[in-house]
Order: C-alpha cells, then sequence, then structure tokens
C-alpha cells in the first residue's frame, strides 16, 4: 500500500514538473526577447529557486536541440542556436504574411473600432479597399452598413488567429 502511495506522488510531482517547465517555455518562446527571473515569476508563478532549477533543467533539455536557452547576466531567452542563425535569417528576410502597409491598416482597425471605412479610407489611402476586402475574405474584420459606408471591428476569428485575448483588448481601451 505505501508502495503504491509513492508511486502516486511520484506520478503527481512529475506532473508538476512538466507543467512547471512547460509554463516556462511558453513564457520564454513567446518572449522573443531577455526575461529577467522577476519577469518569469510573474508570468509564472513559481518561486525563483524552483523557477532556476527548471530553468537549468531547460537549458540542459535543449543543450542538443535546433533551440537554446540563453542566460545573460541572470536573464533568459530562448533562442534558435547559432549553427541555424542563417536559416532563420534567411526567413526573417522574406516577405511576412502581411505587407507593411497591410499591417498598418489592420493595426489601425484595432486601434480604431469600431471605424467607419470611410475614416480608414481617408487615414490609409486607396489601397485600403484591397486590405479590407482581403481581411474580410479572411474572416479577421466584421463588416457592418452604416450609412453610404461600413463599420469595421476585429472579428473573434481576429483574436484567435494572432493568439489575443479580446477582453484583455478591450480593457485595455477602456483605460484611454
Amino acid at each position: 500500500m505505501e508502495e503504491f502511495i509513492e508511486k502516486g506522488i511520484d506520478e503527481a510531482d512529475d506532473a508538476r514538473g512538466k507543467e512547471h517547465t512547460r509554463k516556462v517555455e511558453a513564457a520564454l518562446f513567446i518572449a522573443g526577447r531577455f526575461l529577467s527571473v522577476k519577469e518569469l515569476v510573474t508570468l509564472t508563478d513559481l518561486n525563483p529557486i524552483l523557477l532556476r532549477r527548471v530553468l537549468v533543467d531547460i537549458q540542459d533539455k535543449y543543450r542538443e536541440s535546433g533551440l537554446e536557452i540563453v542566460n545573460k547576466e541572470d536573464l533568459w531567452k530562448m533562442d534558435v542556436s547559432q549553427e541555424y542563425v542563417h536559416i532563420v535569417n534567411k526567413l526573417a528576410t522574406g516577405s511576412s504574411e502581411f505587407s507593411r502597409a497591410e499591417q498598418e491598416t489592420l493595426a489601425v482597425i484595432a486601434y480604431k473600432q469600431p471605424v467607419k471605412q470611410s475614416v480608414l479610407i481617408k487615414i490609409r489611402g486607396n489601397k485600403a479597399y484591397d486590405h479590407i476586402r482581403n481581411f474580410a475574405s479572411m474572416g479577421l474584420i466584421t463588416k457592418k452598413r452604416s450609412g453610404r459606408t461600413w463599420e469595421l471591428n476585429l472579428s473573434d476569428s481576429f483574436h484567435d488567429y494572432f493568439h489575443s485575448n479580446k477582453e484583455k483588448d478591450l480593457i485595455g481601451k477602456e483605460g484611454e
């Protein structure tokens, strides 16, 4: 019986350890910059001692990988291993999913929503008609008739697509 209980405790500890690792990996992956231990503690809710142990374990885990965990003056970052930087640089200099002009149009919609299409065109120019058509066809924005123009808003699909929190975005906007 005692052996069974110990096995259950060990499995629970292992599952908790894997969860801690996944939290830290996710934070480092999405940050794209160096994070302090304090920032990581805030993001993961791990105590600093446990966090440091998890960071060292993750560093070991990625040692033979295309990724690496970099520690520089007690700041931590997930990055591409040096031997593969040239591949990433080729990708980074290529074209992104949206052109810069499309990104700017989408940013104006996100910032000013609900925004009338006529106002957006005045801000962004006639090319924005193509951007709006593209975003609507992708389901990233919604269009609702408003007099002779359209009212544009971000759709739920936008938040899913860009992994953003709709409620948090709206709360942040109310504080302006």
